[in-house]
């Protein structure tokens, strides 16, 4: 999975990262490494995330971290002693995959005191964002750069103004897990209005099997609706309930969505991440062919059971 030219889209510049999450779900891996530092085959998944920013264009991003995290800010940082070491040993190739993550974007880090939501990291960016509309792209969500959501994202809210989510079908079986939506159509056969949303709502309760998937386009306005925003869900602050305000007509324009039906790896649950890390293995120029092999070789004879 790799990425494409950045490109200047409707004038929006910022992204911001929410990466101050625990990762209780991948301990004891994540004690002492940020998840979002877990490598996808030989790269850590942040990197997807910065990289597909930049490519739709956003190359002021500004990262929402916490304690034990100060690994995010010296993996797009320099490291002049490994830099030196492998220039002096003519190794340009590794040279220039070290160095990629240091030139991607202006990378800015704000700390998350107090892990109080999705809805508090956000508003933890709300001075370096100031009056711009910002994308906001979660972590565990790695979407394909061979299906360009964020940019469709950008251009839906350069059109109909306001805020923009990304939407997912999912078996209805599955949307009490998600954030989900209630929609009216547009002109437009992928993009929707949104009239509603609901925090993981309860089972058989739910408006659609349309989930909010962790890309997010969002009008500055949502900063003032987060500042008066009660826990919800959890006891955090969410930002589903700020959205939801902004689609009923408190304080902001309107919402839509992207209905995304293209390639998406969740990174954040462990069976996923491990589909993810095989599918993006086999694709690989240098790695699938060899890796495809071993890895037929292994389901036959799993498949054989034992001899």
């Amino acid at each position: 999975m790799t990425s494409t030219s950045p490109r200047t889209t409707a004038g929006m510049r910022k992204a911001v990262i929410p990466a101050a999450g625990l990762g209780t779900r991948f301990l004891p891996a994540t004690k002492a490494t940020p998840k979002e530092m877990l490598p996808v085959v030989d790269k850590p998944a942040i990197e997807y995330v910065v990289e597909e920013a930049v490519t739709a264009g956003l190359t002021d991003v500004l990262m929402i971290t916490g304690r034990s995290k100060r690994a995010l800010e010296d993996h797009f940082d320099r490291n002049y002693e490994l830099e030196t070491k492998l220039a002096e040993k003519g190794d340009t190739a590794t040279l220039e995959l070290v160095q990629a993550s240091n030139d991607l974007a202006t990378m800015h880090y704000v700390r998350q005191g107090e892990p109080k939501g999705l809805g508090h990291a956000v508003l933890c960016a709300a001075d370096h964002v100031g009056d711009e509309p910002f994308a906001v792209l979660l972590g565990d969500d790695l979407i394909d750069p061979r299906d360009p959501l964020l940019k469709a994202m950008i251009d839906a809210q350069a059109r109909f103004g306001g805020s923009v989510i990304a939407l997912m079908e999912v078996p209805p079986a599955q949307i009490h897990l998600y954030g989900c939506a209630a929609v009216s159509p547009t002109e437009e056969p992928d993009v929707v209005r949104v009239t509603d949303l609901i925090e993981k709502p309860p089972r058989g309760e739910a408006p659609s099997n349309l989930a909010i998937i962790g890309r997010y386009v969002i009008e500055s306005a949502v900063f003032d609706v987060l500042r008066r925003t009660p826990p919800g869900r959890g006891g955090e602050i969410q930002l589903t309930d700020a959205l939801r305000s902004l689609a009923l007509g408190d304080g902001g324009g309107p919402v839509h969505a992207v209905i995304f039906r293209g390639r998406r790896y969740d990174t954040g649950d462990r069976q996923e991440y491990l589909r993810t890390i095989v599918r993006l293995a086999c694709e690989r120029e240098d790695l699938g062919p060899e890796f495809r092999s071993w890895l037929a070789d292994f389901v036959a004879k799993e498949m054989e059971g034992p001899a």
